[in-house]
């Protein structure tokens, strides 16, 4: 084959529209996992006087069970996936038309039953959110299927993945902003006392949730119009016992599948991040201007893992990032510590909250890349393009970590660093101890550090990259291109 630079084949509308797609999936995925658990730890069931020792215990396992339910859905979607064949293509029909359902049971989280058996509300908390993850996985893992199959163009198809992955990092901040402007007008229509009734039994989280909806269904209606799939998919049919074999057997994307399973703890910084700005910071409303600059950070770090991609292997970048977050985490402890729990924290824990959030570009883009990497190794090797079950092997892995964190994230704050729940059913948050909040500032950054470090270890062992790479890459042409030829003289004749 020639050297000459690799034909391009998507437009740059659909580069932005693949972009908005995943922007409006984490407008609403992006921020449920935390405002649920703090929805039904604070104010589901607030004035109920259900026992707070068993609600707690019962929280950690409603999201150790999700996990597990979502992680069993990844394999089950990721296997449907790979035996979709429709003229739209494998993953946009589970992506267009599972939008509204996810919608539907997004709003049906916030509508706590109104009872006074503390089971039957245990049982809801189990069932609704368990629900709401198996449609997540739906309509998410085939989203994250599509950056492999926007282009067979390796360069083009990363481009794509890390600018989609920047408007994606956008999405998750976009429904912290939600939620701010919907408590803003709340608060002019209302007045600022029935607002505070309303905020204490999480009126504005269900508003913001019905307005993330509609931007979900939006965002996602236009990506489905404008974008198509061009790398061609494999006939066979892909049976349930190869799908795991895939998922278990092929090292590389065993290891960059084990980055979620090694680094499940990183994701504890969520289960806090509200208190951080309750009880560390002084207000509610500074949860926005606490995600915000990790969110822009998020951001800034997609473009800049694209930058270092274009010097590094994907395998050195994420374990540059990687060191890069424990260190930024472990200073942001230092200086909380140094300065303490007053109004002098404010501007250097923003300021240093960005820096933080730079990790996170790494995270939403290299393994991306890698996996559409190892889905091109797959093919190589076997004739067969699985892009369904190497992302299901990663989200199953992910799913298990965010079960792994659901649990114990909740068990830190309530049980671990003795959070106490508010009672009153017009006051929103009780106050805390001095080591309570000692306990949520190392929850916010020391134990993510360490798993930050973790999750790094399995891709000393990742080889998917330079010329073993570049030679599976042309050699796939080569064979897409024989193919072609073959299948116009068989028409031919």
């Amino acid at each position: 084959m020639s050297d000459k630079p690799m034909k391009k084949y998507m437009k740059k509308s659909e580069i932005a529209t693949f972009g908005i797609g995943l922007f409006g999936v984490a407008l609403l995925t992006g921020w449920m996992p935390d405002y649920t658990a703090t929805f039904f730890a604070d104010f589901a069931f607030k004035g109920k006087g259900f026992d707070p020792d068993t609600m707690a215990n019962a929280l950690s396992a409603v999201f150790l069970v999700a996990g597990i339910v979502g992680a069993v859905c990844e394999l089950v979607i990721g296997y449907l996936v790979d035996n979709t064949r429709t003229k739209l293509g494998k993953v946009k029909p589970w992506i267009g038309f599972g939008v509204i359902p996810l919608a539907l049971i997004s709003m049906l989280v916030f509508v706590a039953p109104n009872t006074d058996n503390q089971n039957v509300a245990i049982a809801w908390m189990f069932i609704i959110y368990s629900l709401y993850t198996a449609f997540c996985c739906a309509v998410e893992s085939p989203a994250n299927c599509f950056g492999s199959l926007c282009s067979p163009n390796p360069s083009e198809r990363s481009s794509a993945i890390s600018i989609a992955s920047f408007l994606r990092s956008v999405g998750q901040s976009g429904g912290m902003v939600v939620i701010l402007v919907v408590g803003l007008v709340m608060k002019a229509i209302m007045g600022q006392q029935q607002f505070k009734n309303a905020e204490a039994q999480g009126l504005d989280l269900i508003i913001s949730t019905a307005v993330c909806a509609l931007g979900l269904i939006l965002f996602v209606m236009i990506f489905f119009t404008n974008n198509q799939e061009r790398v061609p998919f494999t006939q066979e049919k892909v049976s349930l016992k190869d799908a795991v074999k895939v998922v278990f057997t092929h090292k590389n994307l065993l290891m960059v599948s084990l980055t979620k399973l090694c680094g499940f703890g990183r994701g504890v910084y969520g289960t806090v991040s509200l208190y951080i700005a309750i009880y560390l910071l002084g207000s509610k409303d500074l949860k926005l201007g606490l995600l915000l600059p990790m969110g822009i950070g998020t951001a800034v770090g997609t473009l800049l893992v694209n930058i270092v991609l274009k010097k590094f292997s994907t395998k050195k970048t994420f374990i540059l990032f990687c060191f890069y977050g424990a260190s930024s985490l472990a200073i942001l402890f230092l200086v909380s510590k140094g300065i303490g729990f007053n109004d002098g924290l404010i501007i250097p824990f923003l300021i240093l909250n960005f820096f933080c959030g730079l990790q996170h570009g790494n995270t939403n883009v290299t393994p991306n890349i890698m996996i559409a990497d190892c889905v091109d190794e797959i093919e190589y090797k076997t004739g067969k393009r699985q892009e369904g079950l190497a992302y299901a092997g990663y989200g199953l892995f992910s799913k298990i970590a965010s079960a792994f964190t659901k649990a114990l994230g909740p068990w830190l704050l309530y049980t671990w660093s003795g959070y106490l729940a508010s009672t009153n059913a017009n006051i929103a948050y009780a106050d805390q101890t001095d080591a309570t909040l000692n306990k949520i500032l190392m929850i916010y950054t020391i134990i993510p550090a360490i798993f930050v470090v973790l999750q790094a270890v399995p891709i000393f062992f990742y080889d998917m990259v330079g010329d073993k790479k570049e030679n599976i890459t042309k050699e796939l042409m080569k064979r897409r291109e024989e193919k072609a030829l073959a299948d116009n003289v068989s028409a031919e004749n």
